[in-house]
């Protein structure tokens, strides 16, 4: 279902204003400009294209009524002749709606106002007719300061809806896309140069062509890149072999920072041996069992004496085969 958007420029919407500020009762009249159905497609950040059908109503002139009810009676009754006497010159096709100004009161249709409405509807034999409403009130009891609000309507199976307006000079609020069509625009001018020079820039439906140009690249692009399995596969044998070099690296830098420690625990071990040595020396330096001995050949002791050179062949017979003298050394 098409969205319905009110669109109105600054200039129009301040003229019924001040003429609503400068009458002395309520104000009511007939709405002219243009309404169609865009197709809008945006392209954002977060999504693909998006495709929404919008219902514009571009109001582009007021035409004020001189009295209330001057085109229609007290239930509601449309008068074709009435309308097309306040319509004077303009023409029948530009009428897409009518507007009433009253002071101090909601934002919300009467009764005869949805009936006028459904009436005008019939009558002109266009289902989209708008209604705009606007409700000034004064802010200070001097009337210095005034407060005007606006609304617009649109009956849909005689059910009223409340559409939003857009005043086009304020901008709108969703800059995060990019429209593919070109902005509306309700001057007599820009319409006649831009069908002038469209088939340069737009298409036959409205859009860009280079937005179109630019649209078909990305898609042989986006076709180029799917057909790269190879190269998606190889980029992730790569990134499984670096995972596996870094796990290689790791493993080597723990051993080295191993090694000197066990090194380390070497060289205390062998200076705890050197000191043990050292001690044992100094404590037992005459003992006995670290003295070296001669032994004979059947392992015993040499005798404790020393042979004279006379007495060398009686005393030193049992061990001609040994030498008969101790040697004291340390170990």
């Amino acid at each position: 279902m098409a969205e319905p958007t009110v669109r109105i420029s600054g200039i129009v919407l301040s003229s019924l204003m001040f003429q609503h500020v400068n009458s002395d009762s309520d104000a009511e009249g007939l709405i002219l400009g243009e309404s169609k159905s865009e197709e809008q497609i945006t392209i954002s950040d977060s999504q693909a294209d998006h495709v929404h059908v919008e219902e514009i109503y571009n109001i582009q002139k007021h035409v004020s009524c001189q009295t209330l009810s001057s085109f229609y009676n007290g239930v509601g009754d449309v008068n074709m002749e009435a309308v097309k006497s306040v319509l004077a010159d303009n023409k029948q096709e530009r009428l897409i709606g009518w507007y009433r100004q009253r002071r101090n009161s909601e934002q919300q249709m009467t009764l005869r106002e949805k009936l006028v409405h459904e009436n005008l509807k019939n009558a002109l034999s266009n289902p989209h007719i708008i209604f705009l409403l606007l409700t000034p009130s004064k802010v200070t009891s001097s009337g210095s300061t005034h407060r005007t609000e606006y609304a617009a309507f649109i009956s849909r199976s005689r059910h009223v809806i409340n559409i939003p307006v857009h005043i086009n000079n304020l901008g709108l609020l969703e800059q995060l896309a990019y429209w593919m069509a070109s902005v509306p625009c309700s001057a007599m001018g820009y319409n006649l140069t831009m069908k002038k020079h469209s088939s340069k820039f737009f298409l036959s439906n409205g859009s860009l062509r280079e937005v179109t140009e630019v649209n078909r690249m990305n898609e042989s692009l986006h076709t180029e890149l799917q057909a790269c399995s190879d190269v998606a596969e190889s980029e992730r044998q790569v990134e499984t072999l670096l995972a596996d070099v870094a796990a290689l690296r790791r493993i080597i830098g723990e051993r080295k920072q191993s090694e000197p420690e066990e090194g380390d625990r070497h060289s205390a071990a062998e200076q705890n041996n050197q000191l043990l040595q050292e001690a044992v020396r100094a404590l037992f330096a005459t003992s006995p069992l670290l003295l070296t001995q001669t032994l004979t050949l059947e392992g015993f002791p040499v005798p404790d004496v020393t042979c004279s050179a006379g007495a060398q062949e009686t005393l030193c017979s049992p061990c001609h085969n040994t030498t008969c003298c101790k040697m004291l050394t340390e170990t």
